[in-house]
């Protein structure tokens, strides 16, 4: 893939996974480039291979648009990733090393003190860690179909801001998750950490169809 497709696709996909381009947004061929500073070829290119992944698609007479995803489809997105990340868990507990187990322990004491703490960007802090210890438990795991499949399951919800939606006792209870996915990582118990990781993400499965709280912040 050229250059200037790889721009245009991480460039377009960056925009709807930030909610710049929202639900059933059209995408325009011309203002993309004009936005980006490519032609239009490449952008072209970069929204095949959006569609391909889901995120946009393509209709008779009304051009390109960001996916609009239904609450029933948020449910079913989040019990696969409570299955998949649940195995990523399973198979971590036998592979992570002992950097791997810091490193996701020094991620964990970073979310909580972004949550109790009352930076302006507060939420989007807590959010990119969250992100890295979810990746790092995966990275843990060590299997690369694992993390390519999970790669197009895991940026719907990110699309809804999922962690907006937290009320302060239910932030509380996914740091203690991660807490205690962590114990069952170290203690090498496969059986723990699929179980604890599928909670984790069940938990946020319940709290993804109602309307945001505005005083939460994670996302599982």
């Amino acid at each position: 893939m050229g250059s200037a497709t790889e721009l245009a696709y991480t460039r377009i996909r960056q925009g709807i996974l930030d909610g710049a381009h929202g639900p059933a947004s059209r995408l325009r061929e011309e203002d993309l480039a004009a936005g980006i500073g490519v032609s239009r070829t490449p952008v072209r290119e970069a929204l095949r291979r959006l569609g391909a992944e889901g995120l946009v698609e393509f209709t008779p007479n009304r051009g390109v648009r960001v996916v609009a995803w239904s609450e029933r489809d948020l449910q079913e997105i989040f019990e696969l990733r409570a299955l998949l990340e649940g195995y990523g868990a399973r198979l971590a507990a036998g592979r992570a090393t002992a950097p791997a187990l810091r490193g996701l322990t020094v991620l964990a004491e970073r979310m909580e003190e972004a949550v109790r703490g009352h930076a302006p960007d507060r939420l989007e802090r807590v959010a990119e860690i969250n992100n890295r210890f979810h990746q790092g438990v995966l990275a843990a795991a060590a299997s690369d179909r694992l993390v390519a499949i999970l790669g197009h399951v895991v940026q719907v919800p990110l699309v809804r801001h999922t962690f907006r939606r937290y009320a302060p006792r239910e932030l509380e209870r996914s740091l203690s998750q991660h807490r205690e996915i962590l114990e069952a990582l170290r203690q090498g118990d496969p059986e723990w950490a699929a179980s604890a990781m599928r909670s984790h993400i069940l938990g946020a499965r319940n709290v993804v169809g109602r309307a945001p709280t505005g005083g939460g912040a994670a996302a599982t």
